[in-house]
């Protein structure tokens, strides 16, 4: 917003350093001034003098007392002399102490500037102790660290929906082009294939959606038992296991948490869904199991599969990343299953956990914070 400008924060720190000094100054002359009226006489007063110390024998210089008058008359030009000195110290020592005070300041401003302009990769670093001021430019270093990786990682994103979804935009093209072409074309193939091709990209933006609100915090959070969730996406993808010959097995206790309890149930049926797709297929098993201890509430879904590296499996929650032998298939999905699971874990405030089974295959944990134990929610 619009400001009217007005004096630097050095120049009021400047004033601010002097008129602090020439009001102590003030102060200490005026207990000073005090204290010496006290011991002073109203008026002037001449005490005769003794000879040698002794008083019977008057006549010596005698003693002059000076009065109020006289004394205000020698104090007052010293006393107003040393206030502009002090003034003068005031005013020069707080403006070199108010711009050391400031310095770090500036190199935050400059920084500011720098990121302003699209520079994410500049850092103050700010050398020294810890103190206010330090403990500042560290916090804006790690913004600028973490927003740095969140444009990153949009740029990467966006490069990847948009190659994922010129495919199917081009696919279709392609074959309006060749039907423009080809009158005899059986039409019926034609319009199967384009309703194929249309599912999927509609399938891949209604992921991106997902994806995008995924990132927020659900709110306000409702109370979701995870081995619900779990047994309600068993049940919804029981028929396409066993379409695939794979074993889905559910078990575990009950485990509840806070949050979207639509996220949550998303977040389970992408997990199930990916453990029945990326399997050996005939054969094959997927374990499903909740357990809640230590203040989490853990869902771990594991399956049978080819054998992982880690530095593979470390890839898996990148969009539109697919593991060994995920090739597209009719339920091959987007490559955005981990990836939403991955934000819609954050957003709760909750971990994701990766690793390759030894035999082959995948076990993904999920841990996510457990309510106080009076907001458990009742099993239906």
């Amino acid at each position: 917003m619009p400001r009217e400008p007005g004096p630097s924060v050095r120049l009021r720190l400047t004033l601010s350093y002097a008129g602090f000094l020439l009001v102590t100054g003030v102060g200490l002359i005026a207990v000073v001034w005090f204290f010496l009226l006290r011991y002073v006489p109203e008026r002037a007063v001449v005490l005769p003098g003794d000879v040698d110390g002794d008083p019977t024998r008057p006549g010596g210089p005698g003693v002059f007392i000076p009065g109020r008058a006289d004394l205000w008359e020698a104090f007052a030009p010293k006393a107003t002399l040393m206030l502009g000195l002090l003034l003068v110290v005031g005013l020069v020592g707080g403006w070199l102490l108010a711009g050391r005070v400031l310095a770090p300041l500036d190199r935050i401003a400059e920084a500011t500037r720098t990121a302003g302009s699209g520079a994410l990769s500049h850092r103050i670093r700010l050398p020294g102790r810890n103190d206010e001021f330090r403990e500042l430019a560290d916090a804006f270093d790690g913004m600028l660290a973490r927003l740095e990786a969140h444009v990153a990682e949009q740029q990467r994103f966006a490069a990847n929906a948009s190659h994922e979804l010129r495919t199917p935009l081009a696919i279709t093209q392609t074959l309006l082009d060749v039907a423009s072409r080809d009158r005899d074309r059986d039409t019926d193939a034609l319009l199967r294939r384009l309703r194929l091709v249309n599912s999927r990209a509609i399938e891949l933006t209604e992921a991106l959606l997902l994806l995008s609100r995924a990132d927020q915090r659900p709110a306000p959070d409702e109370l979701v038992d995870l081995s619900l969730a779990a047994e309600e996406a068993a049940e919804t993808l029981l028929p396409l296991a066993e379409a695939r010959g794979v074993l889905l097995e559910t078990s575990g206790d009950p485990a509840p948490t806070t949050g979207s309890a639509a996220l949550l149930l998303q977040l389970t049926t992408n997990l199930v869904h990916n453990a029945i797709v990326h399997n050996v297929g005939a054969g094959g098993v997927v374990r499903v199991t909740t357990t809640a201890s230590a203040g989490n509430a853990e869902l771990t879904v594991e399956n049978t599969g080819p054998v992982l590296g880690p530095e593979h499996v470390a890839t898996f929650t990148e969009p539109f990343q697919r593991g060994s032998a995920r090739v597209r298939s009719d339920h091959a999905g987007v490559g955005l299953g981990l990836a939403i699971v991955e934000r819609i874990t954050s957003a709760h405030g909750g971990t994701l956990d990766l690793a390759p089974r030894p035999a082959g295959g995948l076990r993904v944990t999920v841990r996510l914070p457990a309510p106080a134990p009076a907001a458990a929610p009742a099993r239906s």
